[in-house]
Order: structure tokens, then sequence, then C-alpha cells
């Protein structure tokens, strides 16, 4: 039996998939199998899974559609390895992978881990904008990995994984968003130990153009909500920032159009700031460029997200009925 079982959600993603098989298949340890679970995709990927069948060990599953948390507790279901690690399709894995992950757990022995995402050198620059937008500390405070942290490390399934005595007391994922979030706070409640392996990175393609990154940070406030509801004590400050920063940036402006222009100061050196930490990092002017309405898209849209969902669920207790919610943190 493998150690790991690599357990991978797809909705139509041919090509987000042949990369990631096409990484898996150069690395340096070869003890795991991979779980492609196709989620009622319109375009299958089993032809591209039938490339590597020679290269991996590779196992193909076609379900209809019910969302990628029920898709990896398929993986789940199936799946033989002692630890289960979970990537998301857009993810390119490096060749030393899993040989730092072997070393690392034989030194640390955490029983849930997880680790950060990096941009590869061949993804464009939106990408390395965006990628900077979600890992940089100005921005996130650092909580998906970074050296500096504002909030205890949690993992999520772009690169996350956990042991099979984990699965057996805490059971599979909960179909809602930011189920990674939930999945490691139950772990972390059932009293199992919880750690990031920053040396086990993957790269991460996110989003490929800012309409569609800026949906998605969207939903990614709204969850959080969702988390509070369900964990009361789960909101910290970190959270509340980007709802600071969008109430903040409206009242700037307004200030600066209607008293003076001195009031967008603050707002201009934050976003000078980004710049130039964006420039340090990635080497690039035109990625350091893109980073500012990366970062405007990635604070404003979670921000946004987050004011709407508890304007409607805290405030109004309208939207999702908050007993459903008391429904999902019982396991009901």
């Amino acid at each position: 039996m493998p150690k790991y079982s690599v357990i991978v959600p797809v909705y139509n993603r041919i090509d987000e998939v042949n990369d990631l098989l096409e990484s898996l298949s150069r690395q340096s340890s070869s003890d795991f199998e991979v779980i492609i679970v196709e989620d009622g995709s319109t375009a299958p990927c089993d032809g591209v899974v039938k490339k590597y069948a020679d290269k991996i060990d590779v196992k193909y599953f076609y379900k209809e559609n019910e969302g990628r948390s029920i898709a990896r507790n398929y993986g789940l279901e199936r799946a033989t390895g002692d630890y289960f690690i979970f990537f998301d399709s857009d993810c390119v894995i490096p060749s030393g992978y899993f040989k730092v992950l072997s070393t690392a757990l034989d030194s640390c022995h955490y029983d849930c881990f997880g680790g950060p995402d990096a941009a590869h050198a061949s993804f464009s620059t939106t990408q390395k904008a965006i990628n900077y937008s979600m890992t940089s500390f100005l921005t996130t405070g650092g909580i998906r990995g970074g050296k500096v942290q504002l909030e205890k490390f949690v993992p999520r399934t772009f690169n996350m994984g956990f042991s099979r005595k984990v699965y057996g007391r805490v059971g599979g994922f909960r179909e809602m968003f930011s189920e990674d979030i939930d999945m490691s706070t139950r772990i972390r409640q059932a009293g199992f130990s919880i750690g990031l392996i920053r040396e086990a990175f993957v790269y991460h393609k996110r989003r490929v153009n800012m309409r569609l990154f800026a949906r998605q940070v969207y939903v990614f406030g709204m969850s959080r909500i969702t988390l509070r509801l369900l964990y009361p004590d789960s909101l910290k400050i970190v959270h509340l920032l980007p709802a600071a920063f969008v109430i903040g940036t409206i009242s700037l402006i307004v200030l600066a159009f209607t008293l003076s222009g001195w009031f967008a100061a603050p707002l201009a050196v934050y976003l000078l700031a980004i710049f130039v930490s964006a420039l340090v990092s990635t080497g690039s002017i035109v990625i350091a460029a893109k980073a500012i309405p990366a970062s405007i898209l990635q604070l404003g849209g979670y921000g946004c997200g987050f004011i709407k969902a508890f304007t409607t669920k805290i405030l109004l207790r309208r939207g999702r009925d908050i007993d459903e919610e008391i429904m999902i943190r019982k396991g009901k």
C-alpha cells in the first residue's frame, strides 16, 4: 500500500489535470497513488489520465456533479494510503514534494498538515500578481503560510493532508464554502496536531483573470461569516481587515473629494508599499504594477463579501437560516 493517497476533485479542467499529473510523474519519491474524481464534468479528463497510467499509480473515477467536498469524500472512501493529500487541479507540484513531506513528518509527526503556495516561473504576470495578493503579509497577514502570520496556520485543500486516523475520527468534508477551514477546525477541536510544513509548497495557478479572482475572494469573504456562525471563536482581527479596508477606502475617497485631497494620502502610501513589496519579491515592474489592482480586488472583494454576509446573516438574520448553520455545526 502507498504511504500517500493524493485526492483531486476535477470539474472541466483538462489542461490543468495534465499539468498536475505531469508534475506528479516527475516526483523523486513515488510512494503515492493519485485518485482523480471527475465531478460530473462535461469535458472529462479520462484521456489525459490514461496518458500517465504507465508513469504513476493513478486511478480515475467519474461521478455525477455534487460538489467538490462530496468528490473529495468519494476519493477518501477509495484511497488506500496512510495519509491523504489534497491538491487543487490547478496546482503544479515541485519534484521533491513527497521527499520533503516524508522527512518533515518523520521529524514532526503532525496528524494534519499543509504548506504554502507560490507562483511558478511559467505563470502569467496576472497569475503572479494574484499569487502575490494572496500570500503577501500586506494583504493577507501571512495567514496562508507566510513567515510572519497574524493568525494560527490553517491548512487549505490546495495543499493539505491528514492521517487515516484523523479521517476515522473526524470524517470527511462538509459540502459548504471554506470547507477546508471547517475541516481543519474540526480536526483541531478533536485534539489532533496541525502543523505548517513550509518547505512542502506547491505552485498554485489560482484564477487566470481578475474578474474570476474577484468573484472567488468575494465568496471567501461571505463564507467567513458562515464559519463565524459555526465556530463563534473563529473570527479574528485579521479577518476584519478587508472590511476595514473597504470602509476606510470609501471614507478616504469621499473626504478627499469633499474636503481635501490629502485624505487620499494614506491609501496612496499603502498602495505604494504594495508596489514596492511586490517589486522586491518578484523583481518585475509589470507584476508589481498588476499587484496593485490584484490587491485591491483581493481586499475589496473579500471585504464586500464579508460585509454583505455580516449584514444579512448577523444583523438582519436573513439569508441562510441561522438554525441551519447550527445544524451543520452539530453534524446533522
